[in-house]
């Protein structure tokens, strides 16, 4: 970090602060309105591809549509879409976005989450308000309002400042202090503004002592293979629990149980998916990550298995509208089951999958990771129409046995991070602490002996010697002092 010179010479302003011996430590505000609008822009992709899966779902039940696009059934005298047309007007999308979680480095946290679920609620209702229209306006004008969006982003980007971060590598500090003040709504001498630039110069300095590292470290590094595989099984797991089975072919599948308008129950589930998106929020802070992801991929499994055997036993499937129980007990296994998503998978495994990995590696781990979240994303979009016409609504079955094998992977696999440091985390991987017993876990406390020989050794000089000879009691006493507040300190590492 800079020195006291260097920072009075960078902020003439907090001289006299700095001179004096302090920072300012009132508490910073909890948010600004520049960081809001920062945290909105940076998760703006979220919103796009959310308001993508939404639409798109709504695409598929629009007669101009399938007329333009859809193939003609002279029998029936009807236009359909072909097993292979549905699942490639679907999953397209997720190719380029295949790509793009391999080229850059991600932005994985919550907010881009909950406005991924925005998204989606936002797409529905607009379905819902153009369905009726007879011309191509039913469905152009939701894709005309898709392009807002990038349109938002795009013109956000330009007046966005650089990062901090780097702004600090690229030795701006001046104006990354700027920056960061302006976030967080301090003055440039606040104490936050010093701590995260003595953190910035720490990483830094780590990262030019251990030089470039190779790409293959992430399977040949300190425990590395078995947290790069288990980050591209978390996110993979995170589509294999069957959510975008009902986000994108819900007005398909409702309408065929003889709803009379499958786009209301879409904005039901819309719904559903931006309400329990916040207590999930808060529930990872609360219970932590293990028992969540747990619990939730249970309840997921269970609601799949309720909605497969009604679908596929009590549903008739010829005509629905005989069996109007069924079709009302499968939407409703269906909100529970986005309930549960959306409070647990949805956000969650972002974060647990960040905290797998050390910062060395975290962006190309998370690169691979979230590749395999956007394959799955396609693969199911694009083999549903071909699976559910062989086999309709015992679908389902495979997805349950993919949450049960979730919370499995989750329940012997994943360390439970909450409350610990990134450091932390990973001295326990490498450790391989039982992942059941992460929780209770505890950094080892140094023995007594090694203690006792560094007290001895740091005694060792002349002015300790001094004050041992004039005080021998009181340093007894402040040594057998400064070991308790040592082993107190160790304790409450974790």
């Amino acid at each position: 970090m800079s020195t006291a010179n260097d920072f009075t010479t960078e902020m003439p302003h907090a001289a006299v602060v700095v001179e004096n011996g302090g920072h300012d430590e009132s508490p910073p505000p909890y948010y600004t309105t520049r960081t809001l609008i920062m945290t909105i822009l940076a998760s703006m992709g979220g919103l796009i591809f959310g308001f993508d899966v939404g639409q798109i779902s709504g695409f598929l039940a629009m007669d101009n549509f399938r007329q333009r696009f859809g193939e003609y059934d002279a029998i029936t005298g009807l236009y359909y879409f072909s097993n292979v047309r549905a699942g490639l007007i679907v999953g397209l999308l997720a190719i380029g976005n295949l790509f793009g979680a391999l080229i850059a480095a991600p932005i994985a946290n919550r907010c881009f989450q909950l406005l991924i679920t925005l998204g989606i609620l936002v797409a529905n209702i607009i379905n819902f308000g153009t369905e009726r229209i007879e011309s191509s306006a039913s469905w152009r004008i939701t894709l005309g309002i898709s392009f807002l969006w990038p349109l938002i982003l795009g013109i956000g980007m330009v007046f966005m400042p650089e990062s901090p971060k780097y702004m600090f590598r690229e030795n701006r500090k001046t104006e990354a202090r700027e920056v960061m003040c302006s976030y967080l709504g301090v003055a440039q001498n606040h104490s936050t503004v010093a701590k995260e630039f003595r953190e910035m110069e720490q990483k830094l300095n780590d990262e030019e002592a251990s030089g470039d590292r190779p790409w293959y470290e992430i399977f040949t590094g300190p425990r590395m293979a078995y947290r790069t595989l288990l980050g591209i099984a978390l996110m993979s797991f995170q589509q294999l629990t069957g959510a975008n089975f009902f986000f994108y072919y819900g007005t398909v599948i409702f309408g065929a149980t003889g709803m009379d308008n499958p786009f209301v129950i879409q904005i039901i589930l819309g719904t559903v998916n931006v309400v329990c998106t916040f207590p999930g929020l808060w529930m990872i802070e609360k219970f932590g990550r293990r028992p969540c992801l747990i619990i939730g991929a249970t309840w997921m499994c269970m609601c799949f298995l309720v909605f497969a055997s009604v679908g596929h036993s009590a549903l008739d499937q010829q005509d629905p509208e005989r069996t109007p129980k069924a079709g009302a007990a499968m939407i409703v296994f269906a909100c529970l089951f986005i309930a549960a998503f959306a409070s647990t998978w949805g956000p969650m495994v972002w974060g647990v999958t960040a905290d797998l990995y050390p910062a060395r590696y975290r962006a190309i781990c998370m690169s691979l990771a979230i590749a395999s979240n956007w394959s799955w994303v396609f693969m199911i979009a694009f083999f549903t129409p071909f699976v559910t016409s062989a086999i309709d609504y015992r679908y389902g079955y495979l997805f349950a046995a993919c949450c049960a094998t979730a919370a499995a992977t989750v329940y012997f696999f994943v360390i439970e991070p909450k409350g610990r440091t990134m450091e932390e985390v990973d001295n326990m991987y490498v450790a391989r602490v039982k992942p059941w017993q992460s929780s209770c876990w505890t950094a080892p406390v140094r023995d007594d002996t090694a203690r006792a020989e560094s007290g001895a050794a740091a005694s060792d000089s002349g002015a300790a010697k001094e004050l041992e000879t004039s005080e021998p009691e009181q340093n007894t006493m402040t040594a057998a002092g400064n070991d308790d507040e040592e082993w107190e300190s160790q304790a409450q590492y974790v």
